[in-house]
């Protein structure tokens, strides 16, 4: 019996950290208003290295519409909009020579619907790491010796109820991200 909960545990964990990846992806895909995470997992030539964009900079949002890098050293703007210009996210930066400002242009009806396309599409894929947890912790289950066939039903249950709430969050994360999306 103890061994069933170790996997029920588990699975829980795995859905979790499958739930956070979804959440952290999705907060990559921006909905028309400036945020610093639009810029999560941007990395810098700094002295030979590349570093993480947050790292040798500090990013504000001073309104909606604009973003403010301030790099830590002057020398490196012109590597922070080189790094923005390639990552192709559809960004055109400027400098003042203090900063890279990023304006952020509305969204078009047509990028809004790229936009919901690519946020179904994440939390699919979050429905099907979700689906292949419950598939590996089902399988897990049914190899424990000297349990009772009850025990293991009971726990292949447990887990089909994890597996559908994790399901509803998913969709709330959907319908979330794409109200964000399409409100002008």
């Amino acid at each position: 019996m103890e061994e069933i909960e170790l996997y029920l545990d588990e699975a829980k964990d795995q859905m979790n950290k499958a739930l956070n990846h979804l959440s952290l992806e999705l907060s990559k895909i921006r909905a028309g208003k400036a945020n610093p995470s639009m810029l999560d997992g941007l990395l810098v030539s700094y002295y030979g290295a590349m570093s993480p964009l947050s790292q040798v900079s500090s990013i504000t949002t001073p309104d909606a519409r604009t973003l403010f890098i301030r790099p830590w050293e002057k020398g490196l703007i012109q590597e922070i909009e080189k790094a923005i210009i390639n990552a192709n996210l559809g960004l055109t930066p400027q400098n003042d020579g203090q900063q890279v400002i990023i304006n952020i242009p509305m969204l078009t009806e047509e990028r809004r619907k790229q936009l919901v396309k690519q946020v179904s599409h994440e939390c699919e894929q979050g429905k099907v790491s979700i689906r292949s947890i419950r598939k590996e912790t089902n399988e897990s289950l049914k190899k424990i010796k000297g349990v009772s066939e009850d025990d293991v039903k009971n726990a292949e249950e447990t887990v089909q109820k994890l597996t559908d709430d994790f399901m509803l969050k998913i969709d709330a994360f959907l319908r979330k991200k794409e109200a964000e999306i399409m409100t002008v």
